[in-house]
């Protein structure tokens, strides 16, 4: 539940005949990722070979990662190989974390390989 844009807290379906309204570990530490008092509220960034952190805004950090995941895509990308259509870069990778459900980790899944041609995407909960 949340009140004036603040989260106050969570709750399982009490009609689920799976968890029957009780939280499994993982919803029921949903909370702290949102409230926790050390929980970073600002972009942080660290230049190649500097020794400090900087803040900048999250529109920019967006745009950072899209333009260098782009180039390396640009620059590794592979049609074919022997004669066969491969289509895939393997300069690129995805780790997702376990806090992504099933229907997240399925869309993460068809982006990267579909969409950008990925050969390694994984997720912490397998390994």
């Amino acid at each position: 539940y949340h009140k004036d844009g603040k989260l106050i807290s969570i709750e399982g379906d009490p009609e689920s005949p799976i968890s029957q309204g009780n939280l499994c570990p993982k919803g029921a530490a949903s909370y702290q990722l949102l409230t926790h008092s050390r929980r970073e509220l600002k972009v942080k960034y660290r230049a190649p070979r500097a020794k400090q952190w900087t803040e900048m805004s999250l529109d920019r950090a967006m745009d950072m990662v899209a333009e260098r995941v782009w180039e390396s895509r640009k620059r590794t990308f592979t049609t074919q190989e022997n004669g066969s259509a491969i289509n895939h870069t393997t300069a690129i990778c995805h780790l997702g974390g376990a806090t992504l459900d099933n229907e997240e980790n399925y869309l993460i899944k068809k982006l990267f390989t579909g969409g950008l041609g990925m050969v390694c995407v994984s997720n912490q909960a397998r390994i």
